[in-house]
């Protein structure tokens, strides 16, 4: 029997985060007002509008007031595995803002903010540093908040980022909702044939949103930026997949450099540091990757990966990022 271990974190607004980076901006005009607006480029600002865009959801009314004459909320929306329940509670305690729910038929909860402080501090947070074809329902809340209770609110609808993949935090978050890190140890039946070992990290998306925009762009910059190629899954299905895979030791040293330098925070930071383990020892056994102690090592720590973990270590939060005033 396997004992499933949590390591707490006490958790404080004023003393829990050690990122001390000051506030930088970027500042463009809304067209309408003719104002400046400082896009927020802060180090969660990034993190968090990757997070959003791969697990989150943003919803924006069709109306203000329904037939029956009650209002109608946005809301911004974020699911999370249960075993990641120390990160929704840092997201949450960072921002101050949000209410959990556990989700209806799976081993998940979802962190929603739908109060008008939270929804315009997201909105402020993401606004500039989103990525992939979600901003269009970010878009679409910013026309809605126009003609709303928020429309005293001054938010332009700023374009996807084009800043290189290396230089900011967005593709951590993004990585924490969707990214996947596997070890793979398959032994030969052959003397003539080495056990392979490999390290992969992988990310995978539908073909076409469901707004009907494709995710070729930027998954196509995700593949770019790894030296990965950019495939093809489910071809002959009704929702084709996009997926960048790494697998060269290439690959994977560009990917170990980003994250050594931008963390992940889910539990996916504890697999991430499984299979750098991993890829340590492959690279120190390349001349002999038949080694009997090496194979037996990587088939320890693959052991204890993924829904095989029961043993979860949570001392990185202390480093998440502050919410920059």
């Amino acid at each position: 029997m396997f004992t499933l271990l949590y390591l707490s974190l006490e958790i404080s607004a004023n003393n829990h985060n050690k990122d001390t980076t000051s506030y930088v901006s970027s500042s463009t005009k809304d067209e309408t007002n003719n104002v400046p607006y400082n896009r927020n480029t802060s180090r969660l600002s990034h993190y968090l509008a990757g997070l959003i865009e791969a697990d989150g959801t943003i919803i924006r009314p069709k109306s203000e007031i329904s037939p029956k004459g009650r209002l109608y909320y946005p809301s911004i929306q974020i699911l999370f595995y249960s075993r990641d329940m120390s990160l929704v509670l840092i997201i949450q305690s960072t921002l101050g803002h949000g209410s959990l729910s556990k989700k209806k038929g799976a081993n998940a909860y979802v962190l929603t903010f739908n109060s008008k402080e939270s929804i315009i501090l997201i909105v402020s947070l993401i606004n500039g540093n989103m990525r992939t074809p979600k901003i269009k329902a970010l878009h679409d809340l910013i026309d809605w908040m126009k003609v709303s209770e928020y429309s005293n609110t001054i938010i332009p609808k700023l374009p996807l980022s084009s800043e290189p993949l290396s230089s900011n935090l967005w593709f951590a978050g993004f990585m924490d909702g969707d990214g996947h890190f596997t070890v793979r140890c398959t032994s030969s039946k052959t003397k003539r044939v080495h056990p392979v070992v490999e390290c992969r990290f992988e990310l995978v998306q539908r073909q076409i949103y469901h707004n009907g925009l494709s995710n070729y762009d930027f998954m196509y910059e995700i593949a770019k930026f790894l030296e990965s190629k950019l495939g093809v899954r489910r071809s002959d299905s009704a929702y084709p997949q996009y997926r960048v895979r790494t697998i060269s030791l290439a690959s994977n040293i560009i990917l170990s450099n980003y994250l050594a330098k931008y963390s992940l925070f889910s539990s996916k930071h504890l697999n991430y540091l499984d299979f750098l383990k991993v890829l340590e020892l492959k690279k120190a056994n390349r001349l002999s990757p038949g080694d009997v102690n090496y194979l037996n090592n990587v088939r320890q720590i693959k052991e204890g990966m993924n829904n095989k973990r029961t043993l979860f270590f949570w001392n990185h939060l202390q480093d998440f990022y502050k919410l920059e005033k």
